[in-house]
């Protein structure tokens, strides 16, 4: 894991200048070796967290001429695979990383190379001999990329602080990319929160040549037809899904010249990954656990029993409603979004931990939910789906049923509730039938927005728009799990949620239930079987039904959350939040209407942010989390009540300037 960034210029050369200036302001995301390399049109900057071939994985690398070289992101887990494939075609190599392996691949098989890599990844490849700069993103967006356009210029970075502060300009928020965190809860690329900034799409690469940019897609999620089902049994798939995931945690575990931690919440994602590091590998496990004051969010119990089965060496933070409020512009500033939820806050305080106890690389079960259909919305739109074909209220009443049961107020008990929410925008022929609800609730925020912030939404039909030709003749699964992929994965649990806190940190995240293979396999699996009634993840609950303790596997699923309002009021408020939502900053930044904000936080306060609806408690995290994130970049119209963290100053940088015009 590292930071990239760069210019390319089309005029003037580039000032190496302002490479380092944003490397500075990537040190967090590699602490260990910093470089740029520069020629007449382009300059590109790396900062490395050095995991793979530690001496000798400086960067940026090139071939062996020097006419191509690469800044990287992430890690390719099939490197060492590709390279014999390259060396039996006349490649020679210099490194044992898989940095290097890039570059020649790119020699063979030019943009062929990104649906041969297993990996996650941002890169930036200058092709010397065609004058062509290229940006790629990994099939999920595990790893970021944003870039900005400017006159003959093109400036790109692994985050948007160091963009802005290259071109020394304010942040200003982009109504459009607003109305997509209001809609999906994170804009979807190229969009970002902010005019002027782009981002490459997961599964594209963007091409610049001679000044003309095109993007291309090389991967998309896709799903079989609806019809006769797979004729393999549930133990043969099991099978399949049990040798795929015990391959990919082997290839993110043991491809690492430095220690290997794990994830641990407590749920099946996280124990399968556990368990398999402890039974499919040599070493001894180190797991990491966020623990919650609050009962309601705690899984400590589940953590503790999959522990002693597997008698890990188990390192926990327990974090507080007040560490959330305290630690919350830190967490912001990172994650470079406005927010709906506290849930980062914990993830940044975990991943601290992980540093603190010398590991640089962890395993998490981020994307198994949306590979292999795990969330609460999956069932929910099965149940839908039944409804919409049978509107018997008896069979009706049977669907809810057995939706969870564990609920005191489970929609089964609330027959009200549940025509309500089943009932509503209930379409069959409507490809986003499954998302309504969620983008229907989040999208009741908006009229907190200020006159000028708000746009005549179309952000659901475009994104229906884009979905791949054929995906109408898909079962509605595989329609709600690309809505997913598209929506929530890349750019909130991966990206809010996932990569900016581990980074923020130094620490890479690694993810066994995105690996290439098993994202292959688990797409071609029948609907039927990822959900087995309203059994959700049934067959990676069957696959490995040995290795995790059945109360796991068998326990309600309980969504990762953390106190949201109550953080901010029930101890005390901090006094930020009185700073950055106080009328003088309100008008400032202009994004919000005041009457409204003094309303909804004084409902706050009066319940010291307990007891708050779903909605109420996404509107307190978004104005606080956009007032202090305009602070910070002194964007909108808001001028830093305090300074902006300084970057670090590189002690050295190696300049590439010789070896890149011999």
């Amino acid at each position: 894991m590292c930071g990239i960034c760069g210019v390319h210029s089309s005029a003037a050369p580039p000032d190496p200048g302002q490479a380092t200036t944003m490397m500075a302001h990537l040190i967090h995301r590699g602490p260990d070796a910093g470089g740029y390399y520069v020629d007449d049109q382009v300059v590109l900057g790396h900062t490395r967290l050095a995991i793979v071939d530690t001496d000798n994985g400086l960067q940026p690398m090139c071939n062996e001429d020097s006419l191509v070289w690469v800044t990287f992101n992430g890690e390719i887990f099939n490197h060492v695979e590709l390279r014999e494939q390259l060396r039996d075609r006349g490649h020679r190599f210099r490194t044992r990383c898989d940095t290097e392996v890039i570059v020649h691949a790119w020699e063979e098989w030019g943009p062929g190379s990104f649906d041969r890599f297993n990996g996650q990844w941002a890169l930036a490849l200058w092709d010397r001999r065609t004058e062509e700069l290229v940006l790629c993103r990994d099939r999920y967006g595990v790893r970021p990329l944003y870039y900005t356009r400017d006159g003959d210029q093109l400036r790109f970075a692994s985050e948007i602080t160091a963009l802005l502060a290259a071109s020394g300009a304010g942040a200003e928020l982009d109504p459009a990319g607003m109305d997509h965190i209001l809609t999906f809860w994170a804009p979807l690329a190229p969009t970002t929160p902010f005019l002027g900034v782009r981002q490459v799409p997961p599964g594209c690469y963007l091409r610049l040549v001679g000044g003309r940019e095109t993007t291309s897609r090389y991967w998309s999620p896709g799903f079989p037809e609806a019809g006769p089902a797979d004729q393999a049994s549930e133990e043969e798939h099991a099978g399949a899904l049990r040798e795929s995931l015990i391959n990919a945690v082997r290839l993110r575990f043991e491809r690492s010249d430095v220690p290997v931690g794990a994830y641990l919440s407590g749920g099946i994602d996280s124990s399968v990954t556990a368990a398999l590091i402890a039974s499919f590998t040599d070493v001894e496990v180190d797991t990491f656990s966020v623990r919650f004051d609050s009962a309601e969010h705690d899984e400590g119990r589940y953590q503790r029993l999959l522990t002693d089965s597997l008698g890990t060496r188990h390192h926990e933070v327990r974090v507080s409603g007040r560490d959330i409020a305290e630690v919350f512009p830190e967490v912001v500033r990172h994650a470079e979004h406005p927010l709906l939820r506290t849930a980062p806050a914990p993830m940044f305080l975990l991943s601290r931990l992980v540093h603190e106890c010398g590991y640089k690389v962890v395993v998490t079960g981020e994307g198994a939910d949306e590979v292999l259909a795990g969330y609460d919305l999956f069932l929910e739109a099965k149940v839908r789906q039944r409804w919409g074909a049978d509107p018997d209220p008896a069979a009706r009443q049977r669907a809810v049923a057995g939706l969870y049961p564990w609920m005191t107020r489970s929609p089964a008990r609330a027959p009200a509730f549940a025509a309500a929410f089943f009932g509503r925008n209930l379409d069959l022929a409507d490809p986003a039938m499954s998302h309504r609800p969620r983008w229907d609730t989040t999208a009741m925020i908006k009229p907190m927005l200020a006159d000028r912030m708000r746009v005549e939404s179309t952000a659901a039909d475009d994104l229906i728009a884009r979905m791949p030709p054929g995906s109408e003749r898909w079962e509605m699964l595989g329609r709600a799990q690309w809505l997913e992929m598209t929506t929530l994965l890349p750019g909130y649990i991966l990206a809010s949620q996932g990569d900016r806190m581990l980074m923020a940190n130094s620490v890479e995240g690694r993810f066994p239930f995105l690996d290439a293979d098993v994202g292959r396999l688990a797409a071609s699996l029948p609907a039927e079987q990822k959900i087995a009634g309203l059994d959700e993840k049934h067959l990676l609950k069957r696959a490995f039904a040995d290795l995790v303790p059945r109360e796991i596997l068998t326990r309600p699923k309980q969504p990762y959350r953390s106190p949201d309002a109550e953080s901010f009021f029930a101890d005390g408020a901090p006094d930020w939040v009185g700073d950055v939502t106080c009328e003088a900053a309100l008008n400032r930044t202009g994004v919000f209407r005041p009457d409204m904000v003094a309303a909804l936080l004084a409902k706050a306060r009066r319940r010291d942010g307990r007891g708050l609806s779903n909605t109420d408690n996404m509107r307190v995290v978004l104005v606080l989390s956009t007032q202090l994130l305009l602070e910070q970049l002194g964007g909108q119209d808001a001028r830093p009540r305090r300074p902006p963290t300084a970057p670090v100053v590189l002690d050295s940088v190696l300049d590439f300037r010789t070896r890149s015009t011999s």
